[in-house]
């Protein structure tokens, strides 16, 4: 399994010496998932690793700020890195931080720190989270112009797939940046792509992907091209998903894996029945935009109800095969989330889900493994088969009573990210869109 990183202040001094360093960024990430930054120079490394940065902390509360209050950005170490992207004379490196109060304690609307508490309750009861994502993404000429840059599809090489020089660029940048990369190719939409990053614990995933999706964006600037993790960008077209193949493990051993059965242990049906158990109250957090349910529709490779199966791949959950022998690679696949979700807030949902359905040793329910999406609303009615929420109120709505959620997030991170949901959910029913424009104003 992957190994922890171990970096502290005195590496982090010098090698920023050796190396030339004259900037450095302090990232933190708002409840939205949005990368902030406080950039110092070398000359303040020092005194920042000991006593941090202060700055405003209602930039962290996304929509819904209102008060300023006093925050302190305090470096992990273990992050320090330099940016491939910028000039080698007078470098830059970034460093990601925590979120703590004036007198040190954290401050509860960190995702970060939110991610760390509930890995902790999984540590307490013996068990190591580790996920390894798969993310998609779009290239596009500009924010302002979304023409695909080629018309390629599922696996397709070049002359179609115009973008494998910037996969390229992408994977060598994040290997310098000390995240590895399993493998990258053309998906199914035109101009969409995918980069595997390599397993790793959850907490390392979640600093991976903050990192990923900056450094997708940087070398598509660099190249003159736009890279999006918008959910739906293309109507008629594969929206981007984020699949999460997750597992649970006790020192070496995989706690998912049954020897006998050479299957899913009891151990990964309980965690299994809790993620189903949980799936319409979590998914606000793993589909957090009005745009992320025009993905979760019929007919475009995304799930629509809660189900799970071992080969069918249109269900929320599958059970993807390994090979014999290596049960250390035995998963789940969860296929509902997205790439624009907040990893902290995801994974700290996901893994409050499971634990809860493992601790209560859930009922897991039959497998799909057929088209849910033909059978008739009675049927899957007989079969208890939910849908997951149709669009960002429904979701809100299965959320802002959920006692896993209010749990998991602490009273006030859940409170402030149902509020944000709300004023996006608000702002959105009072749009007036294209389609309705053009539906309407010739028609009445």
């Amino acid at each position: 399994m992957p190994e922890k990183r171990s970096k502290d202040k005195e590496y982090v001094l010098k090698s920023a010496r050796d190396l030339g360093v004259k900037f450095i960024r302090l990232w933190f990430t708002d409840i939205l998932g949005t990368l902030k930054n406080v950039a110092i120079t070398i000359e303040e490394l020092e005194e920042a690793l000991e006593e941090g940065v202060g700055f405003d902390g209602s930039a962290v509360e996304g929509f819904t700020r209102s008060e300023e209050s006093d925050m302190i950005a305090l470096p992990d170490p273990n992050t320090f890195a330099i940016l491939p992207w910028r000039p080698k004379e007078n470098a830059v490196a970034r460093m990601i931080c925590d979120i703590v109060k004036p007198g040190g304690a954290p401050f509860e609307g960190d995702p970060r720190y939110i991610l760390k508490k509930n890995l902790r309750k999984a540590a307490e009861l013996g068990y190591t989270f580790y996920v390894g994502p798969e993310l998609e993404h779009f290239y596009f000429k500009s924010a302002e112009d979304p023409t695909p840059l080629d018309n390629g599809g599922y696996f397709d090489l070049t002359p179609l797939d115009l973008a494998t020089d910037l996969r390229r660029e992408t994977i060598l940048a994040m290997e310098e940046l000390g995240v590895g990369v399993e493998f990258s190719h053309h998906e199914v939409a035109p101009s969409q792509h995918e980069i595997d990053i390599r397993y790793a614990d959850a907490f390392t995933m979640a600093d991976n992907l903050m990192t990923y999706r900056l450094v997708v964006k940087e070398i598509a600037v660099k190249h003159g091209v736009y890279a999006s993790f918008m959910p739906k960008p293309l109507a008629g077209q594969n929206g981007s998903g984020l699949h999460i193949n997750m597992s649970l493990f006790k020192g070496e051993k995989n706690v998912f894996f049954d020897k006998e059965s050479h299957g899913l242990s009891k151990e990964g049906k309980w965690f299994l029945a809790g993620l189903l158990k949980h799936a319409r109250e979590f998914t606000v957090v793993t589909n957090q935009w009005v745009n992320s349910y025009k993905r979760l529709i019929p007919g475009f490779e995304a799930p629509t109800y809660v189900t799970w199966a071992l080969t069918n791949r249109a269900d929320m959950i599958r059970i993807p095969r390994t090979k014999p022998g290596k049960e250390s690679a035995f998963r789940l696949e969860l296929r509902s989330p997205d790439p624009a979700c907040n990893p902290y807030l995801a994974f700290s949902a996901i893994l409050a889900a499971g634990l809860e359905g493992l601790k209560s040793k859930e009922s897991l329910q039959p497998a799909a493994e057929t088209n849910v999406a033909a059978l008739s609303a009675e049927e899957r009615h007989r079969r208890g088969i939910q849908s997951l929420p149709r669009d960002l109120g429904e979701a809100i709505a299965a959320a802002e009573n959920s006692e896993l959620l209010r749990e998991a997030f602490g009273k006030h991170l859940f409170s402030s990210f149902i509020r944000n949901k709300k004023i996006e959910w608000e702002r959105y029913q009072a749009a007036v869109t294209d389609f309705e424009r053009k539906t309407y104003l010739p028609l009445l």
